[in-house]
């Protein structure tokens, strides 16, 4: 594991390993015992424009190649990512502070996903239409965009990197990624080694670890990129909207969420629990679909609440690397520093705190908080990391104004005895995804994934792909001749 770190800790530019000729390094720390993994010098303005237009060169022939072709390199990289899984979990671990469950977790999706670029390959078709003018054909062809920017988060990196690089190269495009500075090796250059080993062109998949303090904007207005993937906060996919916007580029946009789990009076109150838990409290709470706010029916609300803060304390928070432990560290110690600030916020607004997690550097144990004002900020925004809300609520009525409540709307679950009467509520919530029965954390790799309001633009997975990252061209043939009125 340790030779991705020494091996891995450069620029990937134009098929070729080099280091960064920025005037300061990113070090690449591990979160729990804040061991050195990495130094990584920046990639500079010029380092960016070199990626973008190694992309551009290289796209042109990759597009013209026979998607057959380009499907066999992604059924390679599955296979490279099954043999080296056991490498790649223990990056996982190291680098982001993920327990040997989310590695794990995170590994089944990226290999699903993996799997689904494989069919991506041959997924797009061109169609005939209809015209008024006699002997005229319109053919519509479906076409890669060209070349697409990707954005990475630090809480899932190595899925949610191959999650859009993977698809835009497989429908025919080139790519540079920017992983985030946390995670650069798993969310970037390990991505890019894989891929190399899969044997993908050169050119095609570049990365570039940087930072806007050395870049600004020039990773999202370089010319080149027609589309930028961008997964990350609300806050910065608001001004990569906004740059992309003014340089006629497309965004795909997968932002913040402030989801609900929502307990109705016939639900069965231990799946419940388990399920509220499960969602709360996956990778310390760093997960954009997490359930921030648990919203119980007071005819349940005793029974609930007793039974989910007896599991919450059997959470085992510590070291990462022990396969007991549930929580392990939040990715630095300004998250941590702001959850602390988010439980001192709460109690000062008047919330009890059933359980009050201690913290010691970037690990911070579980809270859970209720009684909080129905107009605290705090139900409205995002928290990223091991602190439920317990609010309760009379009647159906209630919750929905509640869920709503939010300037957010990407997931969501409802428990209730009746699936039907689940299916009516979730239609009511103003989201992109919504679960019966279950948790909030899903993904799958056929299915639209995407949000509301404040939660993003666009939907990615499954067809939803060809809209993100490929274009439609319309060629009429006009056989025999057309008349003209001069």
């Amino acid at each position: 594991m340790s030779s991705y770190f020494t091996d891995l800790a450069q620029q990937y530019i134009d098929g070729e390993w080099r280091p960064g000729t920025g005037s300061w390094d990113i070090i690449d720390f591990n979160p729990y015992d804040n061991e050195k993994l990495a130094s990584i010098t920046i990639a500079t303005v010029d380092e960016v424009d070199a990626a973008y237009r190694a992309a551009e060169r290289a796209q042109k022939q990759w597009a013209a190649t026979n998607p057959y072709a380009r499907r066999a390199v992604f059924e390679k990289a599955l296979r490279l990512v099954e043999e080296r899984e056991e490498e790649i979990g223990e990056a996982i671990v190291a680098e982001l502070g993920g327990t040997r469950l989310k590695a794990a977790f995170e590994l089944h999706l990226a290999k699903e996903f993996l799997r689904e670029a494989v069919h991506l390959a041959l997924a797009p078709e061109g169609r005939i239409i209809p015209s008024p003018v006699d002997g005229k054909e319109n053919r519509v062809y479906r076409v890669p965009v060209g070349v697409v920017g990707v954005i990475s988060p630090f809480n899932f990196p190595f899925l949610l990197s191959l999650k859009s690089v993977a698809p835009a190269l497989a429908l025919g495009n080139g790519v540079v990624l920017k992983p985030h500075q946390n995670t650069p090796i798993v969310g970037g250059t390990l991505v890019a080694k894989i891929l190399q080993d899969a044997g993908l062109p050169g050119g095609l998949l570049n990365v570039v670890v940087t930072d806007i303090a050395e870049i600004g904007d020039a990773f999202i207005e370089h010319p080149v990129p027609k589309v930028i993937s961008f997964t990350g906060s609300d806050k910065v996919g608001r001004h990569v909207a906004t740059v992309c916007a003014a340089n006629f580029k497309r965004s795909v946009l997968e932002l913040g969420g402030n989801s609900a789990l929502v307990v109705l009076d016939d639900a069965d109150v231990d799946y419940a629990v388990d399920a509220a838990v499960f969602s709360r409290y996956v990778h310390q709470g760093q997960v954009c679909m997490a359930a921030n706010r648990v919203l119980v029916d007071r005819a349940v609300a005793d029974e609930f609440t007793e039974k989910f803060v007896a599991k919450v304390k059997t959470l085992k928070a510590g070291d990462p690397r022990d396969p007991a432990t549930v929580i392990g560290p939040v990715i630095n110690s300004s998250q941590a520093d702001a959850l602390s600030g988010v439980v001192e916020q709460a109690l000062a607004e008047g919330a009890t705190a059933l359980v009050r997690g201690s913290g010691t550097d970037n690990l911070v144990e579980p809270s859970v908080l209720t009684g909080l004002p129905a107009d605290s900020a705090l139900l409205k925004q995002e928290v990223f990391g091991p602190v439920a809300f317990l609010v309760p609520f009379d009647g159906e009525e209630e919750a929905v104004r509640l869920v709503n409540d939010t300037p957010y709307g990407l997931s969501g679950a409802v428990h209730t005895g009746d699936v039907e009467r689940g299916v009516a509520f979730a239609k009511r919530i103003d989201t992109g995804m919504f679960h019966v029965n279950d948790g909030t954390v899903h993904d799958e790799p056929i299915v639209p994934f995407g949000g509301e309001k404040h939660s993003g633009l666009g939907r990615l997975n499954g067809d939803t792909m060809l809209d993100a990252f490929t274009t439609q061209k319309w060629i009429s043939v006009q056989h025999g001749r057309s008349g003209f009125p001069f």
